[in-house]
């Protein structure tokens, strides 16, 4: 088999990038979708977000044991996964997109969003998103290789977020006579057949480029139950703190991401600025990643990130302070921010590759799937706090739910702003001090598990 090299990064980032053009759309289109196309309202959208995260602590789970209780095959463990899903993620994924369910009755048209909502997010593609995550500790076991593949990991949603967030906008939004913005629904369906087309193709390079060297004995008699590997997980603080930051974490991006539609809608009336917005988050990835695997190897992946974060709360709450009302002023305060928070989603990978060693050097199993499903399951509720709240508080703040193209009241357009610029502020600063006093894995110890690990293999061995 051929050395980890250049063709296994780009391989896994080709993975994401397929992932992210439907969940990029979902999460920050699918609710203007939902409100705006097919006139649900946002408690209702928010209470379906939450119901699917409770079906996603079986699914994800389950998958995760089923990928760890697999035979690897001639080609790995987790890879014919991708192949085997590819093509029933993508076609759930454009059946969420369909403007003609706006003509159904009320109760059909909520049938038809939970279906084909937890079509394509609990089943479909928790079963390609899991083996696909899991892989990254099987490509390489070396600590720098896995940053790097977390690194292009990040830079293939930044592909797809640039593709998505930069591009859509400038599709499904015009303007009328007085200067209002309008939604043109019927563009979704064609957009989501062409982001279809485009993930089968992103699946398929990831395949074929990326190979698994990190291969276990298969030994079936050698099998923990569920709650022994839950037990220690219980055990595994890194595992515990790392998920309490991701779901915050969480919350403040795709929280934000929402709002922002709103945002550049309702209070900066800017298509424009909305489209160099996602570009903007796209070039401090671009900016970052060339240097994430040095500053991991010299500084640490939690020294580093908690640094990082620490800045984006800071810029986050001067947003808030100073009520901008210039949409390209916001802009570059924004690129700022995402400048702190993503060296930290650049790294957010590789720190699950430690957990999950960590996680071997407590218990002596390796549990790739499970202890990915786990962290892919608390991400999940990141996503539905997110979703939900987002929901919610459109509602709390008094924000209309219309298929008409009606104008928001003064206040209610101010307190959008408030919203989207004090939530990462606090999230961003609750992570920082997570990474800093919970998170136990510093450069040092990352280094020790690996040596305790390749001991342990080789007593076994």
């Amino acid at each position: 088999m051929r050395k980890f090299g250049l063709r296994d990064k780009v391989g896994y980032m080709f993975g994401d990038i397929g992932n992210d053009f439907f969940f990029i759309l979902v999460s920050s289109f699918l609710m203007v979708f939902y409100t705006k196309v097919l006139g649900v309202a946002g408690e209702v959208v928010g209470t379906l977000f939450l119901v699917a995260r409770f079906v996603d602590a079986f699914t994800d789970v389950t998958m995760g044991r089923i990928v760890d209780a697999s035979r690897p095959r001639k080609d790995g463990r987790f890879r014919p996964w991708i192949r085997r899903m590819a093509l029933p993620v993508v076609i759930a994924g454009v059946l969420m997109f369909i403007p003609a369910a706006a003509r159904l009755p009320y109760g059909l048209k909520l049938v038809y969003i939970y279906v084909t909502y937890l079509l394509w997010g609990s089943v479909f593609y928790t079963a390609i998103n899991i083996p696909y995550g899991s892989m990254a500790s099987a490509i390489t076991d070396d600590p720098i290789g896995r940053t790097s593949l977390s690194t292009f990991r990040s830079i293939g949603a930044a592909i797809g977020g640039v593709l998505i967030g930069s591009g859509v906008p400038l599709i499904i939004y015009t303007y009328d006579a007085q200067g209002n913005q309008l939604i043109l629904g019927e563009r979704f369906l064609p957009l989501a057949i062409i982001f279809a087309v485009l993930a089968l193709i992103c699946y398929a390079l990831c395949y074929s480029l990326c190979r698994e060297r990190v291969v276990l004995p298969y030994n079936p008699t050698k099998k923990t139950s569920f709650l022994s590997a839950l037990r220690g997980m219980v055990r595994n603080r890194s595992l515990l703190a790392i998920i309490a930051a991701a779901i915050v974490l969480l919350l403040s991006l795709l929280l934000s991401n929402s709002m922002n539609m709103f945002l550049f809608m309702d209070y900066f009336k800017s298509k424009e600025a909305m489209s160099v917005a996602g570009l903007l988050q796209t070039a401090c990835t671009l900016i970052l990643a060339p240097f994430s695997a040095k500053i991991t190897e010299r500084i640490g992946k939690k020294e580093a990130s908690s640094v990082a974060v620490f800045f984006a709360s800071a810029v986050f709450f001067l947003l808030f302070v100073l009520r901008i009302q210039n949409p390209w002023i916001f802009c570059f305060f924004l690129f700022l921010g995402n400048l702190g928070s993503g060296l930290f989603n650049l790294l957010i990978w590789a720190f699950i590759t430690d957990v999950i060693d960590y996680q071997e050097v407590l218990t002596g199993s390796r549990e790739d799937g499970t202890i990915y499903a786990v962290y892919s399951f608390a991400r999940k509720i990141g996503q539905a706090l997110a979703g939900g709240l987002g929901g919610y508080a459109l509602t709390l703040i008094g924000y209309v739910s219309s298929t008409e193209n009606i104008v928001q009241a003064p206040e209610v357009v101010s307190r959008i702003y408030s919203v989207s610029t004090i939530v990462p502020a606090v999230c961003y600063f609750i992570v920082a001090l997570i990474l800093t006093f919970w998170y136990p894995l510093s450069k040092k110890k990352v280094h020790e598990n690996q040596e305790m690990i390749k001991k342990m293999h080789q007593s076994e061995g």
